[in-house]
């Protein structure tokens, strides 16, 4: 579809300034390296980043369910993330919504941008006067991009590791973020990270559309911490897949749940807890009953919050079962 320069304009008019888009020296930096990407499977579109600079997903990483990601860096223009996912609302390619952008910024050989949309199509700019080493590599359904490296081995290294790495997307971004810090990474160093996914159809409730939404603010290591916490992401929606099939009454398929969310979290209690809700609501009293008093060994709240459960039949066992539970 071709749009009139007077079409896109509108566009832009129509949506809120958030930065000036005249460059000056107040604007924030985020010297850093980041990857937008979508997966081919699933449809899910993520926008994954690390920088030496506090905050760095709050300026960096947009996205929208059904629409695409965005990755604006380097002497940051915010408005590129919610001005690109509406031109891309709006019909337009990552090519003529990255252009549309540029054109109206005149501190644009100081930006670095990539926007994705929901078909995998990609376009990312690197401006001329970006700190070195500065650059991006464009591939299938991803782009990688980074400003103020190390060496400029760090975005090639990226985009390999995310060709070759398997899982879900944010596995497969945080990959490719580890990938770069082995290579060098940001020349300063590190300090927060960020990755965001959204689904490839919006539900119609933005509650619901964002698949991973974690940051590290401020971190030593924060691709370490990020990996615990996608980690521990992982083991809830599991647990939360549990809740659900408890909510229907299929505790056969919860217990399946929560014990995959055990697996990855082994050491959080309250997952440990409700599997053996589970496994009493199973008929496997005994079973339960061994978790159980371990549990209230370590923290004589769960077995006070044991009874309550009663009432909402989230706990379903006889009164004689659940006098044998709280004399542990």
């Amino acid at each position: 579809m071709r749009y009139s320069i007077l079409v896109i304009m509108a566009l832009l008019c129509s949506i809120p300034v958030i930065s000036q888009q005249v460059y000056s020296k107040k604007q924030p930096f985020a010297h850093t390296y980041s990857i937008v990407a979508r997966d081919t499977v699933t449809g899910e579109m993520g926008v994954a980043v690390q920088s030496h600079w506090f905050s760095v997903g709050s300026l960096v990483t947009w996205g929208q369910a059904g629409v695409g990601v965005v990755a604006t860096q380097s002497f940051v223009n915010p408005s590129f993330g919610p001005r690109g996912l509406s031109l891309l609302e709006n019909g337009l390619t990552p090519k003529m919504a990255v252009e549309t952008l540029l054109n109206l910024d005149e501190g644009r050989e100081v930006r670095q941008l990539a926007i994705l949309d929901v078909h995998g199509n990609v376009e990312a700019y690197t401006g001329k006067n970006c700190i070195e080493a500065a650059g991006h590599i464009i591939g299938d359904n991803f782009s990688v991009q980074a400003n103020l490296m190390d060496k400029n081995t760090v975005w090639p290294a990226m985009a390999e590791a995310f060709k070759k790495s398997t899982g879900t997307l944010a596995e497969r971004m945080l990959a490719a973020m580890e990938a770069a810090q082995n290579e060098g990474g940001d020349i300063r160093g590190k300090q927060s990270a960020a990755i965001l996914v959204v689904k490839a159809k919006t539900t119609g409730n933005s509650w619901e559309d964002n698949v991973v939404d974690l940051r590290v603010e401020d971190s030593e290591n924060p691709l370490k911490e990020m990996r615990r916490l996608l980690t521990i992401h992982t083991a809830y929606d599991f647990m939360n897949k549990g809740d659900l099939a408890v909510e229907v009454g299929n505790n056969t398929l919860a217990k399946e749940h929560y014990m995959k969310a055990q697996q990855l979290n082994p050491d959080n209690l309250e997952m440990k807890y409700w599997y053996a809700v589970t496994l009493a609501n199973n008929g496997e009293l005994n079973e339960a009953k061994a978790i159980f008093k371990n549990i209230f060994k370590q923290n004589s709240k769960w077995k006070e919050l044991t009874p309550r459960l009663i009432k909402p039949k989230l706990l379903t066992i006889s009164e004689a079962q659940l006098l044998e539970i709280l004399k542990l």
